[in-house]
């Protein structure tokens, strides 16, 4: 573990120590990502993927019959692009457990992924870029209690 003053790094892991506890982000690994993506000059988004899109793999709109003309159905011609995108994201979930949910759900189509998925893999990132900074706190407080949080709709 490389010693920088207050700030620790441990295989791209940020570590800063405050009264509060230690506080674990990747914020240089989020902007890297963002700027590899060229997504700087682009607006954030504030949810990390939209709540009404429907991904489908390439077999079940062909087995449904859906074919548009629209380009979200068609395969992309790279998939190595989506493919590493969505491993540096899968590593991004260290210190963002707010992506999991997304990241698990496009990489369920990674053998042969769509443009939709593309375009819901940069929204991702988008999200990221909202608060690259963002990231785990280890409470230095000894409260015994597990706290919890659910979204039921």
């Amino acid at each position: 573990m490389k010693d920088l003053g207050e700030l620790k790094y441990f295989l791209g892991i940020e570590f800063a120590r405050s009264q509060k506890g230690i506080v674990m982000h990747q914020r240089k690994y989020a902007l890297e990502l963002i700027s590899e993506d060229g997504l700087t000059s682009t607006k954030p988004t504030v949810t990390p993927i939209d709540n009404n899109i429907k991904l489908t793999s390439k077999q079940y709109d062909e087995h449904a019959g859906q074919t548009e003309n629209s380009g979200s159905s068609d395969p992309l011609v790279d998939q190595t692009s989506l493919q590493r995108l969505i491993g540096k994201l899968l590593y991004l979930t260290v210190t963002r457990p707010d992506i999991a949910f997304g990241v698990q759900t496009l990489s369920q189509f990674l053998q042969q992924p769509k443009k939709s998925h593309i375009k819901a893999a940069l929204r991702i990132v988008k999200y990221i870029k909202n608060q690259p900074g963002q990231g785990v706190l280890l409470s230095s407080s000894q409260i015994n209690t597990i706290t919890a949080f659910c979204d039921t709709d």
